[in-house]
């Protein structure tokens, strides 16, 4: 079970819940290229990194707000 307060003083600035789907996407994304240039190349292939392949900007969260908890204490509510 969770806790019911948060321990950082951050909200995300977005009207979506979660971005799991997003990033298991990405993620899967990133396997798979990697499997196939593994299996065609040789030894000195250079992989791609994630931020080659997907991009955080296209994702629905638009980063963290911080606030303070002194003044704002029903955010670290969950």
């Amino acid at each position: 079970m969770s806790s019911y307060y948060r321990t950082t003083p951050a909200l995300g600035v977005t009207t979506a819940e979660s971005e799991k789907l997003e990033k298991s996407l990405a993620n899967r994304k990133e396997r798979r290229l990697v499997r196939q240039i593994l299996a065609c190349s040789s030894e000195d292939a250079v992989l791609p990194l994630k931020r080659e392949i997907s991009d955080v900007w296209n994702m629905e969260k638009d980063g963290k707000i911080w606030f303070d908890a002194k003044e704002n204490p029903k955010f670290m509510r969950k």
